[in-house]
């Protein structure tokens, strides 16, 4: 009889999870459970809603800007597992994917929003940390398979064109002469060939920096010093026609409240124990990323490395955040 109801209740997680799983877990044969339990907290979890805020209780504030930078040790959790492209198809990890594979997958389905970092008529103008330029789709609903004019608008921001003249081009093996839709005849429905032959997407080896832009404030309702991040950009280096590095760049900007319904399913890999994995979102929540500050609200609206350099710009961002921290500390000093 107890075996009888844990099939009965295995077989109801596993219907139940069949309908609300949106981060990758791997599917087994049917009647083969890839471990000694269900793994439905972090594929079903829900968003965990910021404490509401009011103006009038915030006595003091700070915004800054900050980096992630993904080459070091600490900060891999973020950086793999490295899709890769084979035989012109993308390949993805079936239980854990990087964050730059969990942003591109979703910037593809239409569930995020992203933000042109330079206003598209004028790239000089470099404000897009402010959200002010957002590329969507023009049809409701309309996603990278169904939209063509949001595909080539979107893809200015994820991938590149194919520089090397004599390099040979990637071709998809179902569809080798084709670089968009293709229609299937029977059941009329249209699935995106990727990549087109012409162009290549940029990878998760590619990315190796995110920037942050964040708030610090001070919420005398419940007497804390908070930290809100406010968006995130993946960054890539910026090379020449040579292929050497001139120095970095961002990518597009993503509204990061936004981004924590995407991120909150998905599995951050524990370096220890298989059994404490968190999702991205914890991840950002908790602050398990190492990062520098760049930049903070001045009068003159320059960043660090417009005044410092080298040891010195590491030195002035360990400044600002000595400075928020002594003034946390001295709110509590008596």
């Amino acid at each position: 009889m107890k075996r009888l109801i844990f099939s009965f209740v295995m077989l109801s997680v596993g219907v139940s999870l069949a309908q609300d799983i949106r981060g990758p877990i791997s599917n087994p044969a049917p009647g083969v459970l890839d471990g000694v339990y269900v793994q439905e907290n972090i594929p079903t979890k829900k968003v965990v809603p910021y404490e509401f805020v009011r103006e009038a209780d915030v006595t003091w504030s700070k915004r800054v800007w900050s980096v992630i930078d993904l080459r070091e040790k600490f900060n891999h959790p973020l950086y793999y597992p490295l899709d890769a492209m084979e035989l012109g198809m993308w390949q993805k990890n079936t239980s854990r994917w990087s964050l730059w594979t969990i942003i591109r997958y979703h910037i593809m389905t239409g569930d995020l929003t992203v933000y042109s970092p330079f206003n598209p008529m004028w790239e000089q103008w470099k404000d897009g940390d402010m959200f002010k330029y957002p590329i969507k789709s023009k049809i409701p609903g309309g996603t990278y398979e169904t939209d063509k004019a949001f595909r080539d608008e979107v893809f200015v921001y994820m991938g590149t064109e194919i520089r090397d003249p004599f390099a040979e081009p990637l071709k998809s093996i179902v569809y080798p002469e084709e670089d968009s839709l293709v229609q299937d005849p029977i059941t009329l429905d249209w699935s995106a060939v990727y990549p087109p032959s012409d162009t290549l997407w940029f990878k998760s080896s590619d990315i190796v920096q995110y920037r942050l832009k964040e708030d610090f404030f001070f919420d005398k309702e419940r007497s804390v010093l908070d930290r809100r991040i406010i968006g995130i950009a993946p960054v890539i280096y910026n090379k020449d026609n040579n292929g050497n590095i001139t120095g970095f760049r961002e990518l597009f900007w993503l509204y990061f409240p936004e981004c924590r319904y995407v991120f909150q399913n998905f599995f951050v890999q524990n370096r220890n124990n298989d059994a404490q994995r968190m999702s991205f979102d914890d991840l950002f929540w908790k602050r398990m990323f190492q990062s520098y500050i760049i930049k903070e609200t001045n009068l003159y609206d320059r960043e660090i490395e417009s005044y410092k350099a080298g040891v010195d710009a590491l030195l002035e961002a360990e400044r600002i955040k000595e400075k928020i921290f002594t003034f946390e500390h001295d709110l509590w000093s008596f």
